[in-house]
């Protein structure tokens, strides 16, 4: 018992932090998926989701709902539709980039094909209280969903290539705050549950998260094919 102890403990100093932090935020956003889908599908509890309900409708107001639908434009399939493509086309003007600019394509469109796929499977309608005319299903929330792993690669990036501590960190407390007024802004138009928002960002870091690991794979295969027909 005391080897297989120190083997392990030998292990998992082998590991980087960042390493150990991302399979731990892996786990975590697999069991919080799991847990709202079980609060709504099993245990059909919606206590969570009246509660922010009636949170949001304490702040309800003309200025803070045309706030909100502002907010929640960055995460639209228009503005997702755009935003995307341009920034493939701007870090390809970087040699070192440009592997960014083709994660950007894919998990873009990839968490959106996978949010289409999820909302079928689960087929929850939208809230009757909507504010805005919205088709399709509620479950889970494709703004949270496609939003936290579009913004959630571009935290990625800056926190790679972002020298200096003073951007990295600004960037990265801004696209942050980001991200959270999108899936809130949701809620308050009710055109989502906070549980579709919840499981949306849970399912959207899961995604980017094995994304970013298989893309990772791939890049080294290619760079090492690269070398071995230059050698």
């Amino acid at each position: 018992m005391k080897r297989l102890t120190k083997r392990f403990l030998e292990l998992l100093a082998l590991l980087s932090a960042e390493v150990i932090i991302i399979g731990l935020a892996f786990v975590f956003c697999l069991f919080l998926f799991s847990y709202m889908a079980r609060e709504v599908f099993i245990l059909r509890d919606s206590t969570f989701d009246n509660a922010l309900f009636r949170y949001a409708a304490t702040h309800q107001s003309d200025g803070m709902t045309s706030f909100m639908r502002g907010v929640s434009f960055f995460a639209s399939a228009e503005y997702l539709l755009v935003a995307p493509p341009l920034l493939v086309l701007v870090l390809a003007w970087f040699h070192k980039l440009r592997w960014y600019g083709l994660k950007v394509l894919l998990i873009a469109f990839t968490s959106s094909m996978l949010n289409q796929l999820l909302k079928r499977l689960f087929e929850r309608p939208r809230p009757e209280t909507a504010m805005l005319e919205q088709s399709g299903l509620s479950f889970p929330s494709g703004h949270a969903m496609i939003g936290g792993s579009f913004y959630g690669l571009l935290i990625y990036i800056i926190w790679r290539e972002v020298k200096t501590p003073f951007w990295r960190w600004l960037w990265i407390s801004l696209l942050t705050l980001l991200i959270l007024l999108i899936g809130y802004s949701r809620i308050y138009l009710n055109v989502h549950y906070a549980t579709d928002v919840l499981a949306g960002y849970a399912m959207g870091i899961l995604w980017l998260l094995l994304a970013i690991f298989l893309m990772k794979k791939l890049e080294k295969l290619y760079m090492a094919k690269q070398i071995k027909l230059k050698s």
